[in-house]
């Protein structure tokens, strides 16, 4: 098992490191430290982020004894534990293909199936949420199936819906808010992953788990209609 690291980052917060790959056993001590430093209520940590591998911890530099809470960190991050513990599971609608998913069909071509195939492997899979962020609701998804690990795009688009489903390279994500982007996209959903009038703002944490529905494009309107009122949309199959 890889050891835990303790990196500086700049003068005012520092990441503790559980490896160098897409795993969850090593997302799950990553989520394990965040809980156990959350129980431990150590004064002058303002802030946690949680990443694929680690922890960036924030802390008030004049108000904490570096040393000792370096010894803190590490002890929390020896003994808290790996157990993969699955959050809620989520069932969100995605309307693949056409306008909602412009590069379906080449993404296809490019593996050697059909678009109704690349949506069959795609929605066929159970994904983990490992991290929010770059954007409010950016979902990191873990899980792609090896058949459609897809380099990014050479030219990136300007801008690319909100809701969009994509892939790139071994990730597969869902966007929260427009903006740019050099995934591939191959559908759209309605559900808003972030509201910033919704307690909680995000949908998703890290630690969920992400089940793809393909849902006819007929019933996008309707769908978006719920969306914008305060629908979550998605549904919760396990909680």
């Amino acid at each position: 098992m890889f050891e835990p690291r303790l990196l500086l980052a700049g003068d005012s917060a520092v990441v503790v490191d559980f490896g160098e790959a897409i795993d969850p056993s090593v997302n799950a001590r990553v989520l394990a430290l965040d809980r156990a430093l959350e129980a431990a209520g150590i004064p002058g940590v303002i802030e946690t982020v949680t990443t694929y591998r680690s922890l960036l911890v924030q802390i008030d530099a004049l108000a904490i004894d570096f040393d000792r809470f370096a010894q803190q960190l590490m002890a929390l991050a020896t003994s808290a534990g790996a157990e993969i513990k699955p959050g809620t599971r989520w069932s969100v609608p995605v309307v693949y293909g056409g306008a909602f998913g412009i590069d379906l069909e080449a993404t296809a071509e490019r593996h050697k199936m059909t678009p109704h195939g690349l949506i069959d492997v795609h929605a066929g899979t159970i994904y983990r949420v490992y991290c929010i962020g770059f954007m409010p609701g950016f979902t990191y998804l873990g899980g792609l199936d090896p058949r459609i690990h897809t380099p990014r795009r050479l030219d990136p688009r300007m801008m690319t819906p909100a809701g969009t489903i994509s892939i790139g390279g071994i990730q597969a994500l869902v966007a929260g808010a427009a903006m740019p982007s050099g995934w591939h996209l191959l559908g759209r959903t309605p559900v808003r992953t972030f509201a910033k009038d919704r307690t909680p703002p995000v949908l998703f944490e890290p630690g969920d788990e992400i089940q793809f529905v393909p849902t006819d494009a007929s019933l996008w309107d309707a769908l978006e209609r719920r969306a914008a009122a305060g629908d979550p949309i998605a549904e919760r199959v396990r909680a």
